[in-house]
This record gives structure tokens, sequence and C-alpha cells, in this order.
């Protein structure tokens, strides 16, 4: 059985209405060929998923990076600030900071034994 399927017709409404963050049932639209954020986002949900939906999800990817390259006009904007970002240096292991311990400033005093 295919894991990804066509359950929801999405149409453009006349006109823009807010976006009802309270609705667990409010679907969020995503467009992968047009949009690189998109795509992005749908590799990072490829790889937090179930196998099979993963595989794919991966083929639909490698579909998407095939094909022609093909903007709408959020995705320009994204692709410009995509492009605008530098992705971080690849370091050694990191090694966690551990606050060295300094000389106590208190003298220490020998115990005397107790006299019984």
């Amino acid at each position: 059985m295919a894991e990804l399927t066509r359950r929801y017709i999405v149409m453009q409404m006349a006109e823009e209405g807010p976006f009802d963050i309270a609705d667990p049932d409010a679907p969020f639209v995503l467009k992968p060929w047009k949009d690189p954020a998109a795509l992005q986002a749908l590799i990072v949900y490829s790889r937090h998923c179930y196998p099979e939906l993963a595989e794919e999800l991966g083929q639909w990817i490698s579909a998407i990076a095939a094909g022609p390259k093909v903007r709408g006009g959020v995705g320009s904007r994204n692709e410009l600030t995509g492009l605008g970002r530098r992705k971080p240096a690849a370091r050694g292991k990191a090694k966690p900071k551990v606050k060295a311990k300094g000389r106590s400033t208190k003298s220490m005093k020998k115990k005397s034994k107790r006299r019984s």
C-alpha cells in the first residue's frame, strides 16, 4: 500500500484569512517543488517518520532534486534568505567546559581527638 496519498483538496481562497494555530485539524501546506525551505522541512520530516513513509519521501525528494528548479513567490524569498545563511564550520568533538577548582580561602584545621 502506498504511504503517500492524496487526502485533501487545497484551494486558494479569494481573500486571505487568519490561520488558527489552536485548530488541531488545520492543514499547513508546504510546496517543496517551489520552496527550498519546504524541501528542507520535508527532508527533516523524512528522518523522523516511520520507515515506509521515509522511503517514499526519499523518492519524492530525489525527484525534486533531479527536476527543474521552480520557484514561487515565497520560495524565491526563502532561497535568497537561505543563500545568505552560512553553514557552521565542521569542528572537532566539542569538549565540555569544566570549571577549574580554585584553592579554598579557608585554612584547614586539624580536628583534635575527643577525650573520654
